[in-house]
Order: C-alpha cells, then structure tokens, then sequence
C-alpha cells in the first residue's frame, strides 16, 4: 500500500521540478538546510574524534565534507586572485554577504586555520550550529555592542596567539539588493588591533540565478575574486573609518566588475 501511495509522488515531483519555478526554489531551499544538517551529523564524531573537541582545525574536515553541495544545486565556482591568500601568518578576510549560500564559496577557498565571524544565533542552529561551535566560529551578540567589542578584541589576541585568521561580513547582515551595504567598523577594528592585514574577497551578485523574493533558483554560476592585501601595520583606531571606506570603494568596484561579467555568462535574467 505504501508503494501505491509513493508512485503519484514519483510521477508529480519531476513534474514540478520542470514547470514550477516556485517549486524549484524551496525544494532547492529545503534540500540545501537538510542536507547542511545531514553532513553536519556525520562531521560531528570526526571532528570530535580527530580534536577532541573545539579546535580550528576542524575548519579543514567541514572544508573537505561541505565542498560537493555545489554540485546538488547546480552552482560552479569560478576564482581569481589565489596569489593573494598566499599570505602567511594571521589575517582577516573580508567579503559581502549575499545569502547562506555564501557557505559554499567560502568552503572553495577558505585558507588553513582560517575560521569566521558569526551571529549569536547560529549556535542554536541544531546541528550545524554544533558544528560551527566545533570549527572554532566567533559568536557574537549583534543586538549589544559592547558585548560584540569585547568579542572582537578577544579575537584579535587570539590570532596573535594561535596565528588564525577569521573570515568577516562587514555588512553585518544578508544583502541582496544589487550592491553593498555600508560595512560596520568590528573588522576594521579587528584588524588594527591585531597589525595584521586585510584580504577583501567578492562574490558576484547572485541576481541572475537566485532570487529571493521571486522565488527563483536556477543553475548559474559565480565569480569570486580576491583582491590584493591591505596592510594595517602602523594604523590606529583613528584610522578605522577611512580604512573601512577604503575597503568599501574597492570591493564595490570589484563587484560591479564582476557582477557583470556574470550576468553575461549566465544569460539574462527573466526579471
């Protein structure tokens, strides 16, 4: 009997996948969040049994373990300027924040002992806050900011100490609005604290395949390009606002650039 019921379904699905855009997107969506968890409970025990337990170098099993989502949701990486993260010792990353989609572009080239900064909140996100908790990810409390300093300047003496670097959205939240937010100072501050050098990274707008509020979600593919270092040595905190400017009007240029260099790949959107 349950065979009987199952065969509608099989027939439907396949259906729906090739006639509903809408369909598409929150298969897409859902099988992106369950299959995320899926992985995470099987890199759990690795990373518990390889480190013992909260340990950076967890990073490289859910680097190894997370990098074939891509190809589930049809999405191809393409990468310039590897030269630029060919940097030793510790530094910060900084790229724009599109959707949790970004994941996967950060798992294509996250460096050796490089782990990010994140939202409180992802903590209680079942197993992949588990597991994000197990790769050594910065929480902080974007809702106080004395709280999110304090964070901050732990950090820095942390990459000092353990020679780390850490993977920051200076948008401080997901953007999908054709550009970038104005980037929050915690990065900058970061950075100047620590004498270490900034690396910008960019992902290409993801316009031309993934549309949120038109629920849309297509095959395409994106650009990340990593921009030359920006050193900090010598800088105060007096410095951070045209830091940040700095690293705003160049990764905005990059964007641009590249944005439309993928829209031309991808083909036209339909919106």
């Amino acid at each position: 009997m349950d065979a009987v019921w199952m065969l509608p379904v099989l027939l439907v699905l396949p259906l729906l996948l090739w006639t509903s855009s809408t369909f598409v997107f929150y298969f897409k969506k859902c099988f992106y969040v369950a299959y995320m968890m899926l992985l995470a409970v099987i890199a759990i025990p690795i990373c518990i049994l390889k480190s013992g337990g909260r340990d950076i170098e967890n990073m490289r099993v859910i680097r190894f373990i997370v990098r074939h989502v891509k190809y589930f949701l049809g999405l191809r990486y393409q990468v310039s300027g590897w030269e630029h993260l060919q940097t030793d010792g510790p530094y910060v990353i900084i790229s724009n924040h599109q959707s949790s989609l970004d994941v996967l572009g950060m798992m294509e080239i996250l460096p050796d002992r490089c782990t990010m900064v994140a939202k409180k909140e992802l903590i209680w996100a079942g197993t992949v806050g588990m597991i994000c908790w197990l790769g050594g990810i910065v929480f902080i409390n974007r809702q106080k900011t004395s709280d999110a300093k304090n964070v901050m300047s732990d950090a820095a003496k942390t990459m000092l100490a353990d020679k780390i670097r850490l993977w920051v959205f200076p948008e401080g939240t997901r953007n999908q609005n054709g550009g970038l937010l104005p980037f929050k100072k915690g990065a900058f501050h970061l950075a100047i604290q620590a004498q270490v050098p900034i690396i910008p990274i960019v992902f290409s707008s993801y316009s031309n395949f993934y549309l949120r509020k038109e629920k849309e979600f297509k095959s395409g593919s994106i650009t990340l390009k990593i921009l030359p270092k920006i050193e900090t040595k010598g800088l105060t905190a007096d410095d951070v606002t045209t830091l940040s400017e700095q690293s705003f009007g160049i990764m905005r240029s990059a964007f641009m650039e590249i944005s439309s260099q993928t829209v031309q790949s991808n083909g036209p959107s339909t919106h």
